[in-house]
């Protein structure tokens, strides 16, 4: 597994500007006015967190120890970081009043005691904000590279579509009623439909540096790894325009409130 937190590390520039909208319009729905104390669940390399800064102090928190040194490292004044799993981690009670996650919630392994969790650690009223993916359907340039790739990697498995992963909490009616059954109350899920862009030479790194072909490509040598790309890569020809890689993502963008 550290092998594939240090691929995520490697990509996370490419991942910030890519997925930067999505982050914005995360952002845009953070109650306005007062000191805020926010929690942002899943921070990876911190760019979220960072950002979220201009509405107050954020605390990030993740799992990977390779993520958060590096998000520590960009870290500034408004920002901290925490290792551990929100699932479980003893956060202070009622010590924040916004939590908001940018495809960070989506991999629990048990959402009801996550979302219980992350309750307890809410002021009444407390603002919850996420964006998860809608299904795999939905977003077929998640599901492009391993089909293509099993011309040279024939055993390579494509992601689950249900329980932990990026589908995790694409079923709408499953997410409200866990939410609903933990303590949050005033539901709202709507789609969130954006294009997100990246220079076509990053797509190598997003490639090969995250999900199930980072795994696959561990413990492979610079040829192979070029070799499965250059096999993948025609498989991407649809998104790219004029030296830039353009991905309609198809997202659900959740809030509730603390009850």
């Amino acid at each position: 597994m550290t092998t594939t937190w240090n691929g995520w590390v490697e990509a996370a520039t490419v991942l910030d500007v890519l997925y930067r909208p999505l982050a914005d319009a995360l952002l845009d729905t953070i109650p306005p006015g007062g000191a805020r104390r926010i929690l942002d669940v899943g921070c990876g390399t911190g760019a979220t967190t960072i950002a979220a800064t201009r509405h107050g102090h954020c605390v990030g928190v993740d799992i990977s120890d390779p993520m958060v040194t590096a998000a520590r490292k960009r870290a500034g004044a408004g920002a901290e970081f925490v290792l551990a799993d929100a699932q479980t981690h003893p956060f202070p009670e009622a010590g924040f009043d916004t939590v908001i996650s940018r495809f960070g919630v989506m991999f629990f392994d048990d959402p009801l005691a996550a979302f219980a969790n992350l309750r307890r650690a809410c002021v009444q009223g407390a603002a919850l904000r996420f964006v998860v993916w809608r299904t795999a359907e939905e977003n077929p340039f998640l599901r492009a590279a391993v089909p293509a790739a099993r011309a040279v990697l024939p055993d390579l498995e494509e992601r689950p579509t249900t329980g932990p992963g990026p589908y995790g909490l694409a079923d709408p009616d499953a997410t409200r009623a866990g939410l609903e059954a933990t303590g949050w109350a005033d539901v709202d899920i709507r789609p969130l439909d954006i294009e997100c862009r990246m220079p076509e030479p990053d797509l190598e790194v997003y490639l090969t540096r995250i999900g199930p072909l980072a795994s696959a490509l561990a413990d492979a040598d610079a040829e192979t790894s070029t070799r499965v790309y250059d096999t993948i890569r025609p498989a991407y020809d649809r998104w790219v325009h004029d030296g830039e890689v353009r991905l309609p993502t198809a997202c659900w963008l959740i809030e509730a409130e603390a009850r």
